[in-house]
């Protein structure tokens, strides 16, 4: 039981099963009675108008009918209820109904009655205006300084602000950038009006400005364009970073005035120029608020309402008092009745009316004394033996670990037939050849528990393709299932890798989730075929070895020539590249690989060195080893990652052609669409002849970004070769290992894909500044953490060339490449984002100073401070 909660003073149930909202509830002096006492007054969306007069004899007492004053069901649903001087001649109080589509004016009167059943009131309208557009919420006030009457502003679901002088209509404007509607509000002292708009801003209009602003029209008329009148700009705005439910305007004086915002998390308080005086954020979900002048001078209270029945009482930023209420309100009031000030009026959705007062309550409750009864031990004993076994049982790890390989429930193989087939599979392949060959392959899984139900994806990296690359199988009676498929080249570029993996996803039936993979290569056949030498290349590269040269017919039998005039050479085609020959010395132990492309060269130098290690490794032969005596071919591996970099920036300049055409598409057909539903025809002033030459234009741009982004992946392609061509020249040129290869991969080659949010250059460029700063930095207090920053495009490749050249020299000068080489390193964090990348001045030779000291920091020395 809280002690501090709403003293309920008077409460009923509105309706039955009516829905109500923040606007339907309204507390004034509606009937202009002389003792100045207020009415409660309740519209719902079911269209009931209800009004009130609470005075209960006694707290708690039910509610008496004479309470009820009037009772009504208008023909619309009430959206919203105010009470101002809305009649002129007169400055009586009137009563202001808002439909969707019509705004009633009415007066409340009572005549006195000569029977016991009291005072009669009824509703007389007095005006009504038929809207054009649906309606969303309205304000009101003396716009323009006027005295002595209130004027009604009622803003449209579209954004329209319709504004009325009482029995007539004024004029509408449109909102500028309007998507949704929001709270609107109108500040007497400054004449202006304050909304929230979908973008999340606090905006305020000036009523001077609406007043001489153009029509209301989404279009631009011909007289704008001509220069007469002046388009709606808006006074100040103010970006709340959240969605507003309700907004208020409270005012000291003539002098002072502050505008309160409730927003979904925060609530502010805003001077009249749109400085925040101050906000509070909310501990729960706000429902509703009221902001009013508190006894303290230059205070403010607020009463908030929350989705958790409490309402809260603040002055400015701080927390006077916490109640809580039998309902969740969707509306608060606060009003006089019979002489109690300051009541507390409250509305629910669901109809719940209660006025209440805040007060204490006196805990009246008594806790019962408790039976005291032996304890019995031994049945507790056994109740947590019995519960420790039923643990045991559950935190069992031989359903939660993985188990070995032999008694597992799915295996997965994967066979790769060494002939093409006789017929190609291949379907909508782009490569320009008259047959493009396919393979086979044969998919076997093996399972111990049935029924199952498996998902098998089978993945290649593009250009390759495959038949079918996903299967759902069900294993019912029999406990292994073969799928067979085929893959063939798409794409007309060479890929940059020939293995591809399978994956198995299944649930065993306790309901654990398994994953059983397996990968495969694909043979060299596949993407190219045997053709005659080439002597004359301008790319070469030259592998040394160990041992004596290996017949080219011995390593290669799959690409075996009929003519022998050339014994020690040996020539492959690629299906969408170029030739590529092989040839072996007689004398030296060299292989030399030579095209006209340098990136087609890296699929034969993999597969040479493969094919060396296998054939000497069957000769038992352990101190094999390929070299390679330098230099790296940087140049050629630039002009690539240059190519690759300018259709990048070509996407880019494409992207933004398009999204200035798009928007010049829109703005013709928006023209053409006024002059279409324009009652007088108009010429169209060729407006039809530019929409069609700007659609011409639409689609060749489109087109254009099209053939650069399957160009874009052609060059992503050659890149990756590229890169793997030269990660194996420089491993075998340092003789590097295993992880130092591995360190080198994950460095070149951080992408699966290329897009333009996040681009090879900029992640490589990251990747090899992390290394020079650490494991390949001369200095050793170098080492520390990396700075995150946000990758983009850069705007040249220059700064990447230069770095992969200062890796390259410093990889030459004998730099280790591992992250564990010391203490130093072992803590080395990259945090996501990327990383800072060294100034150019800064790469070589940086001497030790202070700056670097608090740039990177030691962390032998933060252990330390932890022990």
């Amino acid at each position: 039981m809280s002690l501090f909660k709403a003293r309920d003073w008077w409460s009923t149930v509105v309706g039955n099963k009516e829905e109500f909202d923040q606007g339907c509830l309204c507390v004034a002096n509606v009937d202009n009675s002389s003792n100045g006492q207020d009415k409660i007054i309740v519209g719902s969306y079911m269209g009931f108008l209800r009004i009130y007069n609470p005075h209960p004899a006694k707290p708690g007492d039910p509610v008496q009918a004479e309470e009820l004053l009037l009772e009504t069901q208008l023909c619309e649903p009430v959206l919203q209820v105010e009470v101002g001087k809305f009649v002129s001649g007169t400055e009586l109080l009137h009563l202001a109904v808002l439909h969707c589509k019509k705004l009633c004016v009415y007066a409340v009167s009572g005549m006195l009655g000569n029977t016991e059943h009291g005072n009669q009131y009824q509703l007389k309208l007095m005006y009504e205006h038929n809207l054009q557009r649906t309606a969303c919420n309205m304000t009101y006030g003396p716009f323009g300084g006027i005295k002595g009457r209130d004027l009604i502003c009622i803003q449209s679901m579209d954004g329209m602000l319709m504004l009325f002088e009482q029995e007539s209509y004024s004029f509408g404007r449109f909102l500028p950038g309007f998507l949704l509607p929001g709270p609107l509000t109108y500040s007497s002292r400054t004449d202006s009006f304050i909304t929230v708009s979908s973008c999340r801003q606090v905006e305020s209009y000036k009523y001077q400005v609406l007043a001489f602003a153009t029509d209301a029209s989404r279009e631009e008329t011909e007289q704008q364009k001509l220069g007469s009148g002046k388009r709606l700009a808006v006074d100040w705005v103010l970006n709340i970073g959240e969605q507003a439910l309700d907004i208020c305007v409270v005012s000291f004086n003539q002098t002072v005035s502050s505008v309160f915002v409730l927003g979904e998390r925060n609530f502010f308080c805003l001077k009249d120029n749109g400085q925040i005086r101050f906000m509070k954020k909310l501990d729960s979900s706000p429902g509703c608020f009221l902001p009013y002048c508190s006894v303290s001078e230059g205070t403010i209270n607020t009463l908030i309402g929350n989705h958790n029945g409490t309402l809260h009482v603040y002055q400015d930023v701080t927390l006077k008092w916490a109640t809580q209420l039998s309902h969740i309100p969707v509306a608060v009031r606060v009003g006089n009745f019979q002489d109690l000030k300051g009541v507390i009026v409250a509305l629910s959705d669901s109809g719940c009316l209660q006025c209440s007062y805040l007060g204490t309550d006196p805990s009246l409750f008594q806790a019962p004394k408790v039976e005291a009864r032996a304890i019995n031990y031994e049945e507790y004993d056994a109740e947590m033996n019995k519960l420790q076994k039923i643990i045991k049982e559950a935190t069992k790890t031989k359903d939660v670990l993985l188990k070995s390989e032999k008694n597992e429930e799915l295996t997965l193989s994967v066979v790769v037939l060494s002939a093409l087939d006789s017929v190609s599979q291949a379907v909508d392949s782009e490569v320009k050849a008259e047959v493009v060959p396919s393979m086979t392959v044969k998919i076997t899984l093996q399972s111990r528990l049935i029924p199952l139900k498996i998902k098998l994806s089978v993945c290649v990296q593009p250009p390759l393709a495959l038949t079918h690359n996903k299967f759902i199988l069900e294993l019912g009676t029999t406990k292994s299932r073969t799928v067979v498929l085929a893959a063939f080249l798409k794409g007309n570029c060479p890929p940059a890798d020939l293995e591809g993996s399978a994956l198995a996803s299944y649930s065993t039936p306790k309901g654990m989730p398994r994953v059983a993979q397996c990968k495969f290569r694909f043979p060299l056949k596949l993407v190219c075929f045997p053709a005659q030498p080439s002597k004359t290349a301008t790319q070469k590269l030259t592998i040394d070895t160990n041992k004596p040269s290996v017949s080219l017919a011995t390593l290669f039998p799959d690409f075996d020539q009929t003519e022998d005039d050339q014994p020690n050479a040996i020539g492959f085609q690629l299906l969408a590249g170029s030739r590529i020959t092989l040839l072996a010395s007689k004398t030296s132990q060299r292989y030399r690989l030579q095209s006209e492309q340098f990136e087609d060269i890296w699929l034969i130098a993999k597969e040479l060195v493969h094919r060396l290690e296998e054939y000497f490794r069957k000769k038992r032969s352990k101190d094999f080893a390929c070299t390679f005596s330098g230099p790296i071919p940087l140049q050629e591996y630039f002009e690539i990652i240059d190519h690759h970099f300018e259709l990048r920036l070509n996407a880019g300049k494409y992207e933004q052609l398009l999204s200035e055409r798009a928007i010049q598409f829109r703005a013709i057909e928006r023209r053409l669409l006024a002059r279409f539903k324009d009652k007088t025809p108009a010429p169209l002033q060729h407006l039809d002849t530019l929409l069609e030459g700007t659609y011409r234009q639409v689609i060749a741009l489109a087109d254009a970004a099209e053939e650069n982004q399957a160009n874009m992946f052609q060059a992503f392609t050659k890149v990756k070769s590229a890169t793997q061509l030269v990660i194996l020249l420089i491993s075998l040129w340092q003789k590097l290992s295993a992880d130092q290869v591995a360190i080198l991969e994950a460095t070149f080659l951080p992408l699966t894909q290329d897009t333009q949010e996040l681009g090879w250059e900029e992640s490589v460029d990251a990747s090899v500044s992390y290394l020079l700063k650490t494991c390949l930095s001369k200095i050793s207090k170098e080492h520390g953490l990396i700075v995150p920053n946000q990758l983009s495009i850069p705007k040249d490749t220059n700064r990447l060339k230069k770095h992969i050249t200062l890796l390259y020299d410093r990889l030459a000068k004998g730099g280790h490449m591992s992250l564990d080489t010391d203490a130093d390193s072992q803590q080395l964090m990259m945090l996501p984002g990327g990383c800072t990348t060294i100034q150019e001045s800064d790469l070589e030779d940086r001497p030790t100073s202070q700056d670097s000291k608090m740039m990177f920091t030691n962390h032998r020395h933060l252990n330390q401070q932890k022990t």
